[in-house]
């Protein structure tokens, strides 16, 4: 990777893009290595942020993200996109705590945010998003999930501003 980037510089063209995004949208979404978003959504570099941690949760850390975004950027825009196969998905605090004490030597006292039924975790991340007051009125927030064993979105509710 480090080679890589040696690489990746010594072609690099400088650009016009800012760190405000050109489509003003944010995804926040899973670290699962699978996800191609730029592929799937159509985007380039400089259309969005992207926001991503373990089961594309909305917690307290990505608000803080997504609230930068719209407050000093200027995105508009919230997509939660959960996807199938998350390693999240059918597991509980305890059976991570317990692994991740195995591995460790200690046991996190944090929460892990694991999930049972997936339509019903993007549903409360959208509804998590929607409910954070910091947001400006007119951003729209929507949900999906990325199926992926054949690479399709599936839309999860309909797409709403925060207020």
């Amino acid at each position: 990777m480090l080679a890589s980037a040696i690489r990746y510089q010594e072609q690099f063209a400088r650009d016009d893009l800012t760190s405000s995004p050109t489509r003003h949208v944010t995804v926040l979404t899973c670290m699962d290595a699978r996800l191609d978003l730029f592929r799937l959504l159509g985007l380039q570099i400089g259309d969005s942020h992207i926001i991503r941690n373990a089961g594309g949760r909305a917690t307290d850390d990505a608000l803080r993200s997504l609230i930068l975004s719209s407050c000093f950027l200027g995105t508009r825009e919230v997509a939660v996109i959960h996807h199938t196969g998350c390693g999240l998905h059918r597991i509980s605090d305890d059976a991570i705590a317990e692994v991740v004490q195995e591995v460790s030597g200690s046991r996190p006292s944090f929460p892990f945010l694991p999930f049972t039924d997936l339509l019903a975790s993007v549903t409360e991340d959208v509804a998590r998003v929607r409910a954070c007051p910091f947001l400006p009125p007119d951003t729209i927030v929507w949900g999906a999930f990325y199926d992926v064993a054949d690479g399709s979105l599936h839309p999860v509710g309909e797409a709403a501003s925060v207020r």
